[in-house]
């Protein structure tokens, strides 16, 4: 199945903070990841609805899934120290 990539707002403000290589890494990451399902994903637990990660290097993408419309949100993009902490 092929995703299509939907960005929260303030996702978008997460990586336009980020310095071009790792937004580049991320961003293909992500593009891998929704055309072929190849990425290091766990699905996150206790967490409902259901959120997933991307690990890439240091960073973490949380998003969640919407297979009725083929879509994966894309929450947010933080460091691994500051992606699991609720706000």
């Amino acid at each position: 199945m092929i995703w299509n990539l939907e960005w929260t707002s303030r996702a978008l403000k997460d990586v336009r903070k980020l310095d071009p290589s790792h937004r580049g890494r991320i961003v293909a990451a992500l593009e891998r990841y929704a055309r072929s399902g190849e990425g290091d994903i766990v699905q996150l637990s206790g967490i409902d609805p259901p959120e997933h990660r991307l690990r890439v290097g240091d960073w973490r993408i949380r998003f969640q899934r919407d297979p009725t419309r083929t879509v994966l949100l894309i929450l947010r993009v933080l460091p691994r120290d500051k992606v699991y902490r609720t706000e």
